[in-house]
């Protein structure tokens, strides 16, 4: 069982089959999923709407939700949100994340029982294979990113979920000690962390030198969390 996945036995897709984690491996890069477990078992026409979502996306997303529904919770990191909400149960449907939920004291009480919807869509699984472009169209170098950009690029990415893994698998790792280990200040550290949260089809277009020259390691970092905010920011299309 995938000890980096938060939700094992919480998360289920809309016609009530249990989502299990999962994961896969590409370019050495670890890409963490849950599964509807109706499409393990080979019962895909029992599958819902959703079979499988990305977990990193779905965890950040569920534990965001939380937080704002318990503003006085103490906890600091999601992980600790979601081990903490006892009573959660999440549903994953085709716009929407139905969160069932209740936090620490609270879920002593059966009035105190929540259910917060998050809109959420699946990202299109189709790929591109041409280069990223501005969706303004306005004039640009649509040359792909330069050879020694993607190296570093993909170097980083790999570091950053490198080190979010240590952080959630470790309860005594931080920021701080994993900055002093590596030579590095923490704030390089929280930047680099924050390329595990690119969207696949960012990360793919990395891998596969095609995003546009000038979208490096720096212009990355302060992407926000939700996939289609990074496009926009970007001003790119997927």
């Amino acid at each position: 069982m995938d000890s980096e996945a938060l939700l094992i036995g919480r998360l289920f897709d809309d016609r009530g089959n249990r989502m299990s984690p999962s994961h896969a491996r590409k370019a050495g890069i670890k890409y963490r999923y849950y599964v509807s477990a109706a499409l393990l078992e080979g019962r895909a026409e029992e599958a819902g709407s959703v079979t499988r979502v990305p977990a990193a996306e779905i965890e950040t997303l569920v534990a965001r939700a939380i937080r704002e529904r318990f503003k006085g919770s103490s906890e600091s990191d999601d992980k600790s949100i979601i081990v903490r909400a006892t009573t959660l149960r999440v549903t994953v449907q085709p716009t929407q994340l139905a969160i069932s939920v209740s936090v620490g004291e609270d879920a002593r009480s059966s009035d105190s029982k929540d259910v917060i919807r998050v809109p959420w869509r699946k990202q299109p699984a189709k790929r591109r294979r041409e280069v990223l472009l501005p969706a303004s169209g306005a004039n640009t170098d649509a040359r792909p990113i330069r050879s020694e950009t993607r190296a570093t690029l993909i170097a980083a990415i790999a570091r950053g979920r490198q080190w979010l893994n240590e952080l959630v698998e470790n309860r005594d790792a931080t920021p701080d000690r994993i900055a002093h280990r590596e030579g590095c200040s923490t704030r390089k550290v929280n930047m680099t962390i924050s390329l595990a949260f690119l969207s696949p089809a960012l990360v793919t277009a990395a891998l596969e030198g095609r995003l546009p020259r000038g979208v490096g390691v720096t212009r990355l970092c302060d992407m926000p969390a939700e996939w289609s905010r990074q496009h926009r920011a970007l001003g790119l299309i997927p």
